[in-house]
């Protein structure tokens, strides 16, 4: 494909290069994304997703909140896959300057990756709500009903972003620094359909927009480089 060898010349070409990605990072190690045919969204239960992952429905459904978290959220033996390790790599060899997700698995950490913007937060972080102690995903996975905290037994919420709730600014000031001012912005797995983050794309000024994704994008126009494919198959390519 000519659009992926240009994509890999781009890459050998750049030392400040970004990557701002979506659940597709992350479909290949088996977490589900939400709005393909099989993702989370299409599964049926007594609430949509939507409804169940909002902040109102967590203050006044905390079982079912979790009963669905647990279930669906806290993919704990999921492993970093080809694009995880080869954006590792080119951190490490000084390309990557960043990353901006809006997964919460953990896995670009899990892959080895320093500099991770995490803009819907992440479910290791779990925290209590009244004194603030730190629980682990695994002791959330493994405690019944709504998790309390094993220190002053108040009521422990996960450090992620609900729908309703707002995102971190720091988190978002520091995206729109590294996408402003990259040379290369790579933009993949992400239907660019959820907002504020897909409104990031709006900061970045440089001429080599990169757009690796399956499906269309509403965004597709504005890419200098559109890649339709899996992720996978374009990073397996990439030497380091």
């Amino acid at each position: 494909m000519e659009s992926v060898d240009q994509f890999l010349q781009w890459i050998k070409e750049s030392d400040n290069i970004v990557f701002f990605g979506g659940a597709g990072v992350s479909t290949e190690s088996g977490i589900p994304d939400f709005r393909s045919v099989d993702g989370l969204y299409n599964q049926q239960y007594k609430y949509p997703p939507e409804t169940i992952l909002s902040h109102s429905f967590y203050r006044q459904n905390p079982e079912e909140f979790y009963r669905f978290y647990r279930n669906k959220m806290l993919c704990l033996d999921a492993e970093p896959n080809i694009t995880h390790i080869k954006l590792a790599e080119l951190e490490r060899a000084g390309k990557l300057k960043g990353i901006v997700t809006q997964n919460i698995d953990g896995l670009h950490q899990k892959a080895g990756s320093k500099n991770v913007m995490e803009l819907h937060g992440s479910v290791l972080r779990n925290y209590c709500e009244r004194c603030m102690e730190f629980m682990s995903a695994e002791d959330i996975l493994h405690s019944e009903g709504v998790p309390v905290c094993p220190v002053c037994g108040g009521p422990v919420k996960p450090d992620v972003v609900l729908y309703e709730e707002g995102l971190n600014q720091k988190t978002l000031q520091d995206a729109v620094y590294y996408i402003s001012h990259a040379d290369v912005l790579i933009v993949g797995g992400t239907s660019l359909a959820v907002y504020p983050a897909a409104g990031l794309i709006d900061y970045y000024r440089g001429n080599k927009l990169v757009l690796i994704n399956k499906s269309a994008t509403p965004m597709d126009s504005r890419a200098d480089l559109l890649i339709q494919a899996g992720l996978g198959e374009v990073f397996s390519k990439v030497e380091v």
